[in-house]
């Protein structure tokens, strides 16, 4: 097995740190003190990058330095390089033409010819908005490269990925935390040994001064910077010739590593547990404002049913949510929708009134019918008080046709044709940014700057106005990135010292959903193949052919695209999916139409011992994953439903059946153990065994662990696992269709 590091270097490092002084400090940047940067991933031979996705507060980059993520930690400078060296850099610009374009070659001495990366960076004064685009040119570069990008004489790090590397399967390492002191912690590498890595605090790239190296460890020591931060944090990334390990985020307080749950706080984003409710279906606190669309077209399904803010508040107050667990409100959209009916749907044949609030016809007006400033104002102080982060579902992508900003301007409107003279309506992937969802609610055309300029102001109005504290975006993918840079800009900008968590809605591959992620975008997605991945396999009992490599493989596939310390949202369902305990009872079949059958057939649980079982299970996988748990509203128990709008029912809060309440009691176990485990909040997973009905695998944090095992299978399974802390064998019994966790 390969040593935590080996090189020529090592022993000049460890003789050097011998004399070193516990009280280290790293050079005081800007850099540190916005947000952290995320890791870039090369996976193509040509990437081109905004530096303003990774630094989003810096407006003025002087220059671009580079370095190999070697045992040294040498930092590439242009300045002290020979001709004849191996990493070239080509200075150009938007604003040069290609005549003017500067050559200037730069490497670092411990680089070898086949480690040849090219970066196209912009002249002296390029701004973080401009592209950069990096090439990869040779297959045996290494693993991982620092980026280092100066700002004034100050300088911010980005660790680069090279995944175009030559792949060996199930040969990269895999570190875990260890143990921690007053100043210091240890990782240690558990599986297939690490040939170089990168340590950073914040954005700074730690040199040989604050690491000491072991055979088979690592211990950092945390910068005398970090005692003056109420949070901040460490990462670590490491790789060997077989690949890139998983990344390690360490939370500090005042330079201390956060041991204990009770050290965190709302604004810990990792510690986040997301309730999603739909206003209108969840509770009527008030029957002064209940107004149906008075419109025989409209079916009562789809009718407004009476669910408002002080509906909200009265749950608040009575203790529903502490009950639960969760921490983290995300409400439907509460903006202005019109009072009359809109869309048809053949059979039965109904119009639809807004009840669901995705129609906006004002974005910075509360719906009459769900209260007033006031209350919302209300609602926010009253979780505030508890605890609790209130996250408002905000839709950007279009307004109403009768929205008085599009009366006003027409011309904002996207074409609803396509270029070859097709109706442009519901295009989701062919003509994603110009597609209508419907002929009443037309897609703004948010490529154009006199668009999108006051389209982000407009989102800023309930920043502005109300504490909120994030937003979740709809239809993230169908609006333009220049959209997205520029509400996360002005949000940097003018409210520097507010935590606002984002996190958008996208149906599409990894790569897509991942482009909108970073810095200078969104916090996070909704990871919906990975949603997929379990609930197809959990709800399959028809097939034969469900397997846990399904689950396995998306889990990987995730967190080596998001990281393995991602905020993305874990979800039980959302308001566009059936409800996940009536495809797994059997009463909803997956090859039919699941909207129809809403309106068709009363659509219950089907199997309840099988469908309820495995709903434990899909709440086990969302509470123990690295991500944030998102319940759709009802889930907790078992709401049963199809599509919309059946999956829309309103809300239940007593005359649960046996079954019910027994979901809902593993829900609240789940959610505490989640809220009281660092390993479950912060950990880093190691998975232990899988086969086709089982599942093993561990959360581990500053040496304590949670192993989490699954069983779909009808007869019980005991499984023999290596821990990654003890490395001590240790058996595990997991009942059929199950799930069993060790701590």
């Amino acid at each position: 097995m390969r040593n935590f590091i080996f090189s020529t270097t090592v022993g000049i490092v460890l003789l050097c740190l011998s004399f070193s002084c516990s009280n280290l400090s790293v050079e005081k940047t800007k850099f540190d003190k916005i947000a952290l940067s995320g890791f870039l991933s090369l996976d193509r031979d040509t990437t081109s990058i905004f530096l303003f996705d990774y630094f989003p507060e810096i407006s003025v980059i002087d220059s671009i330095t580079f370095s190999s993520a070697c045992q040294s930690g040498t930092v590439v400078s242009s300045q002290n390089l020979t001709a004849d060296e191996t990493v070239q850099t080509v200075v150009s610009s938007q604003n040069l033409t290609a005549d003017e374009a500067v050559q200037t070659v730069v490497s670092s001495q411990n680089l070898t010819a086949d480690e040849a990366v090219q970066i196209v960076v912009s002249s002296q004064n390029l701004t973080a908005d401009e592209a950069v685009q990096i090439v990869v040119s040779s297959q045996n570069a290494s693993r991982l490269y620092v980026m280092n990008v100066w700002s004034n004489g100050e300088k911010g790090s980005v660790v680069m990925i090279n995944r175009t590397a030559p792949s060996y399967d199930s040969g990269e390492p895999v570190i875990v935390t260890n143990s921690f002191a007053s100043d210091k912690f240890s990782i240690r590498c558990v599986k297939n040994g690490v040939e170089s890595f990168v340590v950073l605090w914040q954005n700074t790239v730690l040199d040989s001064n604050f690491y000491t190296l072991s055979d088979s460890s690592l211990t950092v020591t945390i910068p005398a910077n970090a005692y003056k931060r109420e949070r901040s944090y460490i990462r670590v990334i490491a790789s060997n010739e077989c690949g890139v390990s998983n990344d390690l985020l360490i939370p500090l307080s005042y330079g201390k590593v956060i041991s204990q749950t009770s050290m965190l706080n709302r604004n810990d984003k990792q510690g986040m547990i997301m309730y999603f409710l739909m206003v209108d279906r969840f509770n009527n606190g008030s029957q002064d404002n209940d107004m149906l669309v008075a419109d025989t077209m409209v079916l009562p399904k789809v009718n407004y049913y009476g669910g408002d803010l002080r509906g909200v508040i009265e749950k608040i107050e009575s203790g529903f949510f502490d009950s639960l667990g969760v921490n983290t409100v995300w409400l439907s959209p509460i903006s202005q929708n019109p009072f009359d009916a809109w869309g048809l749907f053949p059979e039965p044949k109904t119009a639809f009134s807004g009840y669901h609030g995705y129609w906006p016809v004002n974005n910075t007006q509360v719906d009459v019918r769900f209260g007033s400033d006031k209350v919302f104002r209300e609602l926010i102080d009253k979780a505030h008080g508890r605890g609790m982060n209130v996250i408002l579902d905000y839709v950007a992508n279009h307004l109403h046709i009768n929205s008085p900003t599009l009366q006003q301007h027409p011309d904002w409107k996207t074409p609803d044709t396509t270029p070859d003279g097709r109706p442009n309506f519901e295009l989701w992937d062919e003509f994603r940014l110009t597609t209508w969802f419907d002929r009443h609610i037309p897609t703004l055309d948010l490529e154009r700057a006199d668009v999108y300029e006051p389209m982000t102001d407009t989102a800023l109005y309930w920043i502005e106005h109300y504490a909120l504290d994030g937003y979740r975006h709809d239809a993230t993918k169908h609006i333009p990135e220049v959209y997205w840079r520029t509400l996360i800009k002005k949000i940097k900008a003018r409210y520097p010292n507010r935590n606002v968590y984002q996190i958008g809605e996208t149906y599409g591959s990894p790569e897509l959903i991942n482009s909108y992620v970073k810095t200078g975008m969104l916090d996070a997605q909704f990871d919906f193949n990975l949603y997929d991945a379990i609930m197809w396999t959990l709800a399959d009992s028809w097939s034969g052919w469900a397997s846990m490599d399904r689950i396995v493989k998306t889990i990987n596939e995730s967190l080596n695209i998001y990281g393995y310390h991602n905020v993305m949202g874990l979800v039980s369902g959302n308001q566009d999916r059936p409800r996940f305990i009536s495809l797994a009872g059997g009463d909803l079949k997956p090859d039919e139409d699941s909207k129809r059958a809403g309106w068709m057939r009363d659509i219950g649980v089907g199997d309840s011992i099988f469908s309820y079982s495995r709903l434990k299970m899909l709440q086990a996988f969302m509470m123990t994953l690295p991500g944030i748990p998102c319940i759709y509203y009802g889930d907790e128990y078992g709401m049963p439903g199809a599509n919309d709008p059946d999956n829309r029912r309103m809300m239940k809060f007593d005359g649960y059946s046996p079954m019910q309440q027994d979901v809902l009691n593993n829900m609240r176990t789940l959610i505490h153990l989640r809220k009281n485990s660092m390993p479950l909040i912060y950990g880093d997973l190691v998975q232990l065994f899988s086969d086709k009905n089982v599942l093993v695998y561990e959360r581990v944090y500053m040496g304590e662990y949670i192993v989490v095992a699954f069983n779909m299978g009808d007869e019980r399974r005991d499984v023999t696992v290596k821990e990654a802390v003890t490395g001590k064998e240790i058996s595990v019994e997991v009942a059929a269709n199950s799930y069993s966790i060790i701590r």
